[in-house]
């Protein structure tokens, strides 16, 4: 099945009538992330709500947040990533292209910088598949953990088993009650396990 195994799988057995099993929960997934990202993602639960959530999603009408721990650091504290993203079936990744591909926006600020880890915080315009991933590795600081796309592999000889990226803070207005609705999501144990090491001492992380 499709949905086998997925967040949103999971999401309808626990929204599930426990009068009526049989009936689905009217569940749509308004937002997605790339797998093994943590943090904050949006399903609507009522019918009306769907289309207008999915709307003000692909109108950018939101402010999406990231923290991503990445290889080095960059050479300025903060800048502006715009380029043309498109798919690669040959190595099945997304990359930048002078033309025929979709434009993408990433922002970037360093929080903090240690002995080659950095750990930013990222805003993205628009909402491309691996975005993040993709333009932090062609700056030359791909996301700790992300084998795709060339970032470390190990910290402190411990396997990083996903790339470390994080939607930790998403805001919009609800496009139906007009209420400002603001969410944060904590930061993920191997996240915040890095960082404590990486203020404790300073370890090498492997060149990408």
């Amino acid at each position: 099945a499709r949905y086998k195994g997925t967040l949103y799988e999971a999401l309808q057995y626990y929204l599930q009538d426990p009068v009526r099993p049989q009936r689905k929960p009217e569940l749509g997934m308004v937002q997605r992330l790339d797998r093994g990202t943590s943090g904050l993602i949006v399903f609507s639960l009522h019918p009306r709500s769907h289309k207008p959530m999915t709307r003000i999603f692909l109108e950018h009408q939101i402010e999406k947040r990231y923290l991503a721990l990445v290889s080095g650091a960059p050479v300025l504290p903060q800048g502006e990533i715009r380029s043309l993203l498109a798919r690669s079936r040959n190595e099945n990744k997304v990359k930048s292209v002078d033309r025929g591909g979709k434009e993408a926006i990433t922002r970037y600020r360093l929080l903090e910088s240690f002995q080659n880890v950095s750990l930013l915080d990222v805003d993205i315009l628009t909402g491309r598949s691996h975005q993040i991933r993709a333009h932090l590795s062609e700056q030359g600081h791909p996301l700790l953990g992300d084998r795709r796309y060339g970032g470390p592999l190990q910290f402190a000889g411990s396997l990083i088993e996903r790339p470390l990226l994080h939607a930790v803070r998403l805001s919009f207005k609800h496009p139906l009650i007009g209420v400002d609705l603001n969410f944060e999501a904590p930061l993920p144990a191997d996240m915040k396990q890095i960082l404590e090491i990486l203020k404790s001492e300073t370890h090498d992380v492997p060149a990408a």
